[in-house]
């Protein structure tokens, strides 16, 4: 009897103090070294989020304003300049039409106007609605506009005299280029006019610009697209674009190739576009500069960069992550070769 109850009260042995003590700690310092290594993933995880986040949406704004600047000033068959002379009738000026700098920088060319149809312009926004047709813009970024037609016509209007040229309806809340080598017509959907060895393409106005978008009381800075239908139409394409800059290439001695680039504005004392330089018609490239920014900030993340957007230094103190991204776009349709 009395060994069993010894072996009873062996085995009914607690752990001491001490061992308990002991065991908290280690269990203290595995669950702190596990949650180190939850946080540090969760914030490489955000970081990693953020960024590709920052590379999708920079790209896309890039890969969106190269194509469009690529096809700018492309009128299908007509080879000529875009006059009133050539290119007549022209509709009425469309609704909420977007007006930029110089005397003939309309949706259409106007008629018995010298100075030339802009079909490329920009400039830096001072204020929220520089071209009459919106009123959101964000200051310090850049205005793009241009016109063209696309790429693919719509119909072949085939027909030589005495053979009369068919009558084909267009459909759909556009405008569209009637035209052959030598001249053409603007016109609205419906009946297309008769213009002999002649085809049809829509017509094309855009705009781009950055406003901001509000997600709760948090504004996301966005790239908007104005679409020229029957009236300008504008709406956002990309979120966290905060920034677009554009720099002109020009040829300033007739050589055929880019000799300086310059900003739209005047910047830091450095010219910039002027009404000869956009009238002249020898911009050859455009370098396009796009800022992204993160949708939300990140307070564990302080950012004090400057970005070089051009000739234009912009500096920053939050808590926002951003990329810059570049590209150089060589205007095809400038310049035209005469066999």
């Amino acid at each position: 009897m009395m060994n069993q109850s010894k072996k009873y009260k062996l085995s009914a042995k607690g752990f001491t103090l001490v061992e308990l003590m002991i065991s908290l700690s280690v269990g203290l310092v595995l669950f702190a070294g596990v949650m180190a290594i939850f946080v540090g993933m969760r914030t490489t995880t955000a970081e990693t989020s953020s960024y590709g986040e920052l590379q999708e949406n920079g790209r896309f704004a890039i890969s969106v304003l190269t194509d469009d600047l690529m096809k700018q000033n492309y009128w299908g068959d007509y080879a000529g300049p875009i006059t009133s002379q050539q290119i007549n009738p022209v509709p009425a000026a469309p609704l909420n039409e977007c007006v930029g700098g110089g005397l003939n920088n309309g949706t259409f060319p106007l008629p018995n106007v010298v100075s030339n149809f802009r079909t490329l312009w920009g400039q830096t926004v001072t204020n929220p609605n520089p071209m009459g047709c919106f009123n959101n813009a964000n200051l310090g970024s850049d205005i793009l506009q241009l016109k063209r037609v696309i790429a693919r016509p719509l119909q072949i209007l085939a027909g030589v005299p005495p053979v009369p040229v068919p009558v084909v309806n267009t459909v759909g809340n556009n405008f569209f280029l009637v035209a052959n080598l030598n001249n053409g017509t603007i016109f609205p959907a419906g009946a297309v006019p008769a213009i002999d060895n002649s085809r049809v393409w829509q017509y094309q106005h855009h705009v781009y610009y950055v406003s901001n978008n509000f997600q709760g009381a948090n504004p996301v800075p966005v790239l908007m697209q104005g679409q020229l239908t029957t009236t300008m139409v504008f709406a956002p394409i990309i979120d966290g674009i905060e920034m677009i800059r554009f720099m002109y290439g020009i040829d300033t001695n007739g050589s055929g190739s880019v000799n300086t680039f310059v900003s739209a504005n005047p910047v830091l004392g450095v010219g910039g576009m002027n009404e000869a330089l956009w009238d002249a018609g020898n911009i050859l490239a455009v370098k396009i500069y796009v800022l992204a920014r993160s949708i939300r900030p990140d307070n564990n993340y302080t950012n004090t960069s400057t970005y070089q957007l051009g000739n234009l230094p912009f500096t920053v103190n939050d808590n926002f992550r951003r990329l810059l991204f570049t590209s150089t776009v060589y205007l095809y349709n400038t310049a035209e070769d005469a066999w």
